[in-house]
């Protein structure tokens, strides 16, 4: 109970604070796209990039982390695609976008600030070692599962270049490429740029948690609940449990195993309904499944937080 209140609650209060004041009318939906574009464009952006750009990248990018997490995420994109497909008998398309709900946990808005307020801001190399690959992984996967399926036997020789074109428009990986570059070859920044970088960087997380708040108002659940509630376990549930299977076969250090579990058992993020709404394909599902186990994972984060060591 302990760990709900202090840990957990936090940061859903302040979500939730967001929901709230759009739902009343006291914030503006076009004030909720604008605040979600400073902080989805900029403010986490020059996050990433500090983060990356100070990570020790010798020290955390253990291939068991890596292996253990991405392991899962892969999973449970297969596991929804195909029962999508076979179970629920949804078209191919379909079918990709809800693999690619089940693939994307919610690994910065809800991971870092829960992972962070368990075990505090020095547990988070690993999160960041995991966030570093989380956009190009799941949108490399996601972007060619459905241009193949999409193709239907026509030659796939642009697909290449349509999948790191498309990852490279994102303002998360560029930030993410920049800190690699500036980690890498050692560089750094005058004083005063690092000060306002600081700045900048402290409003992130808790405008996007507000802000998202205000988008998850838009998406609320409207059918297709089983297989809502499908995703809702998968994300939830299957993903942060091979994930602690892996990790303790894998032999994972106790801080690496934490922040590996609590990524993986986070909600979908909006980036799940942002690939279903690029392609048009089952916007309803992803926009459901956000709202609905982000609603949940308040449960869920708790019974892992008391699981791990």
């Amino acid at each position: 109970m302990q760990s709900l209140i202090e840990v957990i609650l936090p940061v859903f209060l302040l979500i939730g604070a967001g929901y709230a004041a759009v739902w009343r009318g006291l914030f503006a939906d076009s004030a909720v796209d604008g605040l979600m574009v400073f902080t989805q464009q900029f403010a986490i952006p020059c996050l990433l990039f500090r983060a990356i750009w100070t990570l020790d990248i010798g020290q955390s990018f253990h291939p068991a982390l890596l292996l253990s997490f991405y392991a899962g995420s892969a999973s449970c994109f297969a596991a929804g695609l195909l029962a999508a497909r076979v179970v629920f008998g949804r078209d191919w398309e379909d079918a990709v976008a809800i693999g690619f709900c089940c693939l994307f946990a919610n690994s910065l808005l809800l991971g870092i600030p829960i992972t962070e307020r368990a075990y505090g801001p020095d547990a988070l190399e690993a999160n960041y070692a995991i966030i570093a690959m989380h956009a190009p992984f799941c949108y490399g996967l996601g972007i060619t599962a459905m241009e193949i399926v999409r193709a239907r036997g026509a030659r796939l020789t642009s697909l290449p270049g349509k999948v790191v074109g498309a990852m490279f428009r994102n303002a998360l990986v560029i930030g993410i490429a920049f800190g690699a570059v500036f980690n890498l070859f050692g560089l750094g920044l005058p004083g005063p740029v690092t000060d306002a970088l600081d700045m900048m960087i402290r409003t992130a997380l808790p405008a996007a948690l507000f802000g998202l708040g205000g988008v998850l108002y838009r998406y609320r659940p409207e059918g297709d609940l089983r297989i809502v509630g499908f995703v809702c376990a998968v994300t939830l549930l299957l993903h942060p449990a091979i994930t602690w299977s892996l990790g303790r076969s894998l032999a994972l250090s106790t801080v690496d195993l934490r922040s590996a579990v609590v990524t993986a058992a986070m909600a979908p993020g909006v980036n799940a309904y942002v690939f279903a709404n690029m392609y048009g394909r089952a916007r309803r599902v992803a926009a459901s499944s956000v709202l609905l186990a982000t609603a949940l994972s308040i449960v869920t984060a708790w019974f892992w937080l008391s699981v791990l060591p």
